[in-house]
């Protein structure tokens, strides 16, 4: 007999039979979210879990578990697994490092550009029907090239989005708990600074911490206030790094230039658990879906692949 694996999420049915080779499996494709009591009662006779970011994986679902050896994150992150827990019950515990450097690197220079010629703004102006035709001052955007570009958490995914900083000939200044190796450095024409140093010199300043007791709120009014007032934020990590009643606050005083200064494009904010250790799902409502500059994204799966549609919709 197959030893019983839970898949949590939505797959692509590829994986699903190569996992049937070698298990029996329960495949959520329905992909409702299972929470902590739908993992209990799916996980009670399993020896393993693919899981997603939306899986909490705590401490009660671990006990009502007593067969479970390991839980595969198919995520970089795995701030929803409670790792003391599982090291605890002797479960292993997986996540997938490095397979999204490049795409996500793409994306947070997607939305660098966008904000920066303020695309999506644009764009509903034009869509409202409310272009008169060519005017000089309308719609005037931050130039990219020759800028300085600040990147707050340089890790992989920070190198890759300063390397595609080159050839608009940026200066790039990071800001790092270690300074790189010095052929790192060079790699990426990257200088380490001070927090206070990128904070002040940044004209488009990228977030890519990870998601921790000690990154959370790590922008807040303090930070904010150091920003030049034409700086553009770049969130590519979880919503919980940047205060948000701070930058909204930031925005409607014109500190940060509305319109022109924030993109947020951490997956939608968790709501946060008393210990901040791990992120639960649903997202809690935030307070900046009321604000018209900043601009949003959905968690995206980042991870090129090509499909003859264009997304869940068909656009």
């Amino acid at each position: 007999m197959k030893p019983r694996i839970l898949v949590a999420r939505e797959v692509f049915p590829e994986v699903l039979a190569r996992l049937a080779e070698h298990f029996e499996v329960d495949a959520n494709q329905a992909d409702t979210i299972l929470g902590v009591e739908g993992l209990k009662a799916r996980l009670a006779d399993k020896v393993g879990a693919l899981t997603a970011g939306t899986d909490p994986i705590t401490p009660e679902v671990i006990a009502a578990a007593p067969g479970l050896k390991a839980v595969c994150n198919f995520a970089v992150g795995y701030n929803n697994i409670d790792l003391a827990a599982c090291t605890h019950a002797g479960v292993m515990a997986t996540n997938t490092p490095g397979v999204l450097d490049d795409t996500t690197a793409d994306l947070a220079w997607a939305l660098l550009m966008a904000s920066a010629r303020r695309l999506p703004a644009a764009e509903r102006w034009l869509r409202a029907g409310l272009w008169p035709g060519f005017r000089l001052l309308d719609w005037m955007g931050s130039d990219v090239h020759h800028a300085t570009l600040g990147i707050l958490g340089m890790g992989r995914i920070g190198q890759a989005v300063a390397r595609r900083a080159l050839g608009f000939d940026m200066k790039v200044i990071y800001h790092n708990r270690s300074r790189l190796d010095e052929d790192k450095e060079a790699a990426c024409r990257a200088s380490w600074v001070d927090k206070q140093t990128l904070l002040r010199e940044a004209d488009f300043l990228v977030l890519l911490l990870p998601y921790s007791p000690e990154s959370h709120h790590i922008i807040g009014a303090a930070e904010l206030a150091l920003m030049k007032p034409t700086a553009h934020l770049i969130n590519v990590a979880r919503g919980g790094i940047v205060d948000e009643e701070a930058l909204i606050s930031a925005l409607r005083q014109r500190r940060l230039q509305p319109d022109r200064s924030a993109c947020r494009a951490a997956a939608a904010k968790p709501a946060q658990s008393r210990s901040l250790e791990m992120t639960v799902y649903p997202p809690a409502p935030s307070p900046m879906e009321g604000v018209t500059s900043v601009r949003w994204l959905c968690h995206l799966r980042v991870i090129g692949f090509s499909l003859p549609w264009g997304g869940p919709t068909g656009g």
